[in-house]
């Protein structure tokens, strides 16, 4: 019961999350971002936001920055969307998922041309 629970936090976490970020949030330091996924602990005291950054590393670390800079905000706004005794905590991750598969998708590439050159 309480999986079922805490998956459904995550994924209104998430949807409200980006929306907020996307239309409200006003910072320059935010990037390009999508968020990924959203991991809520059982009793929903702190939630992962994982979220992947278009850019350059610096980039990356600007928009971590900016977003735990604007982390009070959000969860005021999160409170205000979503109706839960007590607002789990922001913690914001990079998902590094996303360039783990690009560079592996570059390693089967080079593969496959080195048996097309034999």
């Amino acid at each position: 019961m309480a999986k079922n629970r805490t998956g459904r936090v995550a994924e209104e976490i998430k949807k409200e999350l980006s929306r907020i970020i996307q239309q409200e949030l006003k910072d320059p330091g935010i990037g390009f971002l999508t968020i990924t996924g959203v991991e809520v602990t059982n009793d929903l005291s702190q939630a992962k936001v994982f979220l992947s950054v278009l850019g350059s590393e610096e980039q990356k670390e600007s928009t971590l920055r900016a977003l735990a800079r604007g982390t009070g905000f959000l969860r005021s706004e999160l409170g205000k969307r979503i109706r839960l005794r007590v607002m789990p905590e922001l913690l914001f991750k990079l998902d590094t998922s996303i360039d783990y598969s690009m560079h592996i998708e570059e390693l089967l590439h080079k593969i496959n041309e080195g048996k097309k050159e034999q």
